[in-house]
C-alpha cells in the first residue's frame, strides 16, 4: 500500500520556495535600485562637473602696457610707458559674481621735474627712471552678462628693484611697499580676456628727506593699464 507524501514536509519545501523567491525578487529589486542610483549619480556629475569646471575655477596668463607716473610735485607729470606680465586665478561663486586675485610684475617708469633739486637739493632734474614691482591685486569681479566684467579691489606692491639714487648721499629714495586701488572692465571672448583699469596709489612711496624736512612731500603711483590674458584651464 502506497503511503501518501508527508504534508509537514511538503509545506516546509513550499515555504523555503517562496522565501527562495521573495530573496531572489528582493535582490533583483536591491540591483535595480543599485543601477538606477549610479545612473542618477552619473547624470549628476556629467552635468555638474562641467558646469563647476566652467563656472568655479579657471587659471591663466596675461601682459599689457602700463601708463604710470609718481603723482608729486618735484615729478613730470607726464604719463611713462612701462609693462605688465603675470598671472591670474578665476573663482566664481555665481554667474555673475567672483574673485580675481592676480601675480604681476609691474614696471613703473617716472621722470623727474625740471625743478627737483629745488625740493631735494642736489637731486637730478629731468632724469627719468624704473620701479619694477611685484604686485598682488585681489579684485572683486562682477558679471553683468556674460562677455563684461567690472572688476575693483585693493593691490599690494612689493618694489624688487628700480633707479633709486635721487639724492647725494646714495640713500634709497622709494619705499620698499605700495598699496593701491584697482578698478576697470574686462572683456571676456571665450578663454581670451582684454582689459583697462585705472590704479590709483593711495600709500606715500617717498622715503627721502630734503636734508631740514623729513618727507616734504607725498609720492604715489598712478596710471592706466592695457592687457591681453588666457585662460589655460
Amino acid at each position: 500500500m502506497l503511503r501518501s507524501p508527508d504534508r509537514s514536509v511538503i509545506n516546509v519545501k513550499s515555504i523555503n520556495m517562496k522565501t527562495e523567491a521573495v530573496n531572489a525578487a528582493k535582490k533583483t529589486a536591491w540591483s535595480s535600485g543599485v543601477r538606477a542610483r549610479s545612473i542618477l549619480l552619473s547624470l549628476i556629475v556629467l552635468f555638474t562637473v562641467p558646469n563647476l569646471q566652467a563656472q568655479g575655477f579657471h587659471l591663466g596668463v596675461k601682459a599689457g602696457a602700463n601708463m604710470f607716473k609718481v603723482n608729486g610735485q618735484s615729478f613730470d607729470q607726464s604719463f611713462q610707458y612701462g609693462y605688465n606680465v603675470g598671472g591670474f586665478a578665476e573663482l566664481n561663486f555665481t554667474n555673475h559674481w567672483g574673485i580675481q586675485p592676480e601675480v604681476m610684475w609691474n614696471q613703473t617708469n617716472y621722470r623727474t621735474g625740471d625743478h627737483f633739486d629745488a625740493i631735494f637739493p642736489g637731486g637730478p632734474n629731468d632724469l627719468k627712471g624704473k620701479l619694477n614691482y611685484l604686485s598682488i591685486p585681489i579684485l572683486l569681479s562682477f558679471r553683468p552678462i556674460k562677455f563684461i566684467s567690472l572688476q575693483a579691489g585693493p593691490q599690494f606692491g612689493i618694489l624688487m628693484s628700480g633707479d633709486q639714487n635721487l639724492v647725494e648721499n646714495g640713500r634709497n629714495a622709494f619705499k620698499k611697499g605700495d598699496f593701491s586701488l584697482v578698478c576697470g572692465a574686462q572683456l571676456n571672448l571665450g578663454g581670451l580676456k582684454l582689459g583697462a583699469r585705472y590704479v590709483i596709489g593711495l600709500a606715500d612711496i617717498n622715503d627721502v628727506s630734503n636734508g631740514t624736512v623729513t618727507n616734504p612731500e607725498t609720492w604715489k603711483n598712478q596710471g592706466f593699464q592695457l592687457y591681453a590674458g588666457l585662460r589655460i584651464f
